[in-house]
């Protein structure tokens, strides 16, 4: 009979144990109080982002009203305003601090694995007073987008002015980009779940890396509550758990967004290469055209455009008819690539979840006509629809459900919730897709290789 011997002692794999008992705790303990002032400081720039955009909308609907003493008045006013708006945005990212454009994200993701600059000097401010004016427009944007990257660069500030070394500032900046998308969508959870699932290739994971990112989420978000108050980012009504015969429906539905999630990474790239492509003066006048073109829906079409924190309460509650919806999905589909591809500072992530709580609506009250007993309430798929774009575009499955809970509230549609975004994920990865901050991060970097330029605008 062969005897299995036991594995030879060697001295080496002592060695190799304490080295990770030690890797596991690197970095000073003071992180953990930087991580609290980051936090603190990013829900405070998070709030006062939320509401100043409050106060820019008020201030236009005052100005709209004054005009309408003159009929195609408002018209007109809304045009020019969101053209000089989108403009002066276009002005500071490319004049004073290119690598505010877009998201900002990818710059995140890159300065964590070194191959991108921080200077948050100026992308705190620029990313601040042009998210502004991007988002106020009525840009098809999210304020997401820049308050990840203004968290981040929080990080880094606070490293700088501590003198931190380099693991510690590492931990920040994550630490920032988490309290961000907190402060955000009022998600302290996802804020947390974010850096460790969509940022994890770049993240250096050990205790107290993963305890900094854990305050600066929970601080964000407690602040962000002190100023704005504790509701929910998308208020709604709590939904009852679907039967179980009705799962196999979330499957199909989760197959679908993974189509639809390969399609938009797709067409997002197109865009951003047809705009990065345009010379002379339709280049230098992008913003403004653009801004005219957003400008013009905000008065004729109001739905079509802004960051859906609109919409998306007036399709849950049946405000807007069954067949507009997928009409509104279509073309906000449209200008969400108009807005993002041209390079204006702001978020995905809204303009993401307003898409899937469209369709996932008109989905759920067919579903209904045709199993009312298998779908009682149509706003289950609505719920689900927010999470499977996000996670078949972000590939973030987990960030993706939490959000969802986070903002809506209900938590009884975890299940759910975990089918369609499995099945989104592994559909739009299987057609060959790729996470989008990971196309942009690569797209950006071939960009600066080719203009050697480190600090070239995010065409």
């Amino acid at each position: 009979m062969k005897v299995h011997s036991e594995r030879p002692f060697k001295p080496s794999n002592i060695s190799r144990l304490f080295s990770r008992f030690s890797a596991a705790e690197k970095g000073s303990s003071m992180v953990l109080l930087w991580a609290l002032f980051v936090g603190s400081l990013t829900g405070f720039v998070g709030a006062l982002f939320q509401i100043a955009l409050a106060q820019i909308a008020t201030l236009k609907d005052m100005l709209m009203n004054y005009l309408e003493v003159m009929p195609g008045l408002p018209l007109i006013g809304s045009i020019v305003l969101s053209g000089i708006m989108v403009f002066l945005a276009f002005l500071l990212v490319r004049r004073v601090a290119p690598e505010t454009g877009g998201s900002g994200v990818q710059e995140i993701e890159g300065a964590l694995d070194d191959v991108r600059p921080l200077r948050w000097k100026r992308v705190i401010p620029i990313k601040f007073f042009g998210g502004l004016l991007s988002l106020g427009s009525g840009m098809v944007l999210g304020r997401e987008g820049p308050t990840i990257q203004v968290g981040g660069n929080i990080g880094k500030m606070i490293s700088d002015l501590f003198q931190a070394n380099k693991q510690d500032t590492h931990a920040l900046v994550a630490a920032g980009a988490g309290g961000g998308l907190s402060a955000a969508f009022n998600a302290p959870l996802a804020g947390i779940l974010f850096v460790f699932e969509e940022m994890r290739p770049e993240f250096e994971y050990n205790f107290l890396s993963v305890q900094a990112v854990i305050i600066a989420s929970a601080s964000a978000d407690i602040v962000l509550r002190i100023m704005v108050g504790q509701t929910l980012a998308i208020p709604m009504h709590m939904l009852t758990t679907p039967p179980l015969a009705s799962l196999f429906i979330f499957l199909i539905f989760g197959c679908v967004f993974g189509l639809f999630g390969y399609v938009f990474n797709l067409l997002l790239v197109k865009t951003l290469n047809f705009f990065s492509g345009l010379t002379g003066w339709s280049f230098t006048l992008t913003g403004l055209i653009v801004g005219a073109l957003i400008g013009a829906l905000v008065w004729l079409f109001p739905d079509t455009v802004g960051g859906g924190y609109v919409v998306i309460p007036k399709a849950l509650s049946g405000s807007i008819p069954v067949m507009i919806m997928l009409l509104l999905f279509a073309v906000r589909f449209g200008t969400t690539m108009v807005s993002y591809g041209s390079g204006a500072i702001g978020g995905i992530f809204a303009p993401m979840l307003a898409l899937g709580t469209l369709f996932g609506m008109w989905f759920g009250h067919f579903a209904h006509f045709l199993l009312p007993d298998l779908v009682v309430q149509p706003e289950v798929f609505a719920v689900a629809g927010m999470a499977a774009l996000f996670c078949a575009t972000v590939r973030a499955p987990l960030t993706g459900i939490a959000l969802t809970i986070e903002m809506t509230g209900n938590y009884l549609m975890i299940l759910p919730l975990i089918l369609t975004c499995l099945t989104s994920t592994i559909v739009a990865q299987g057609l060959g897709g790729q996470p989008i901050y990971t196309v942009l991060l690569k797209r950006t970097l071939e960009l600066v290789k080719k203009s050697g330029n480190m600090l070239m605008p995010e065409k």
